[in-house]
């Protein structure tokens, strides 16, 4: 089996469906939130850079970092086929340096899950708040998991693009609740045009968060950051959602003080 990180075609088809929800939500968060104007935006473990291009397109100044050179070599090759400029940088999210700050960044669907430690997590936000220009936003997205014992689901999918049908299963085949950590399992069945058969598997650890467990991560960057708003994964602009138990798939917007 394949490893998706290798095949970012397909990583960059999975969420595809996405990415204009995802940018239209960015530019009224935009509108609303920032308390200056947004032309620079940063995205932090970019991954396939669909969010990044999208943005470029859309004219921003935008800046993708990744650690995978898969990944970021067909943003590059995304980019340069559709004539757009983009930054992309190889990194980690744990120690940004750049040389102007950033008017806005986001980080959606469970990367900032990739920090496995506490420690982990505050030195990434305190280098994203390092990044980000005064009054500018982070918005910052993540599955939570409920408060008392539940059983993690198993998700399934299909889609087609361009001739080629992928099917897509996630699953959680381990969870360590004591270090706080669960083991994700993604499998992918590609199907081309040709009729070939591309099988990929990746298991990668994850960290947990409560809803409570998040309140307490930002209220250790509260001297940096301010919770202006949160919401869910339907990307709703005009339904904003109390950070209550029940917000298991959160957005949140925060801003730099």
């Amino acid at each position: 089996m394949a490893n998706w990180y290798d095949h970012p075609q397909y990583f960059d088809m999975l969420f595809r469906e996405e990415t204009p929800v995802e940018v239209a939500f960015f530019e009224e968060a935009f509108q609303r939130f920032a308390e200056r104007k947004v032309r620079r935006v940063f995205e932090p473990g970019c991954g396939s850079g669909r969010l990044v291009v999208a943005m470029a397109a859309k004219g921003y100044d935008a800046t993708g970092l990744d650690l995978s050179d898969a990944m970021l070599n067909y943003m590059r090759r995304k980019l340069k086929r559709r004539k757009l400029q983009a930054t992309c940088v190889k990194g980690d999210m744990t120690h940004l340096q750049f040389d102007q700050p950033f008017d806005a960044a986001f980080c959606t669907y469970n990367t900032f899950r990739h920090l496995l430690t506490e420690k982990d997590a505050v030195a990434h936000l305190r280098s994203m708040a390092d990044s980000i220009a005064t009054g500018g936003l982070y918005i910052l997205g993540m599955h939570l998991v409920p408060e008392e014992d539940y059983e993690a689901v198993v998700e399934r999918f299909k889609m087609s693009q361009a001739g080629t049908t992928l099917t897509t299963t996630i699953s959680v085949p381990h969870t360590d609740e004591k270090k706080r950590l669960e083991t994700l399992r993604v499998k992918l069945k590609a199907v081309k045009s040709s009729g070939e058969i591309i099988r990929i598997q990746s298991e990668f650890p994850l960290r947990l968060y409560t809803p409570t467990q998040l309140k307490r991560l930002f209220k250790k960057v509260s001297d940096q950051f301010e919770l202006v708003q949160s919401f869910d994964f339907a990307y709703d602009i005009d339904d904003p959602l109390p950070f209550d138990k029940e917000l298991l798939e959160g957005l949140f917007v925060l801003r730099k003080k």
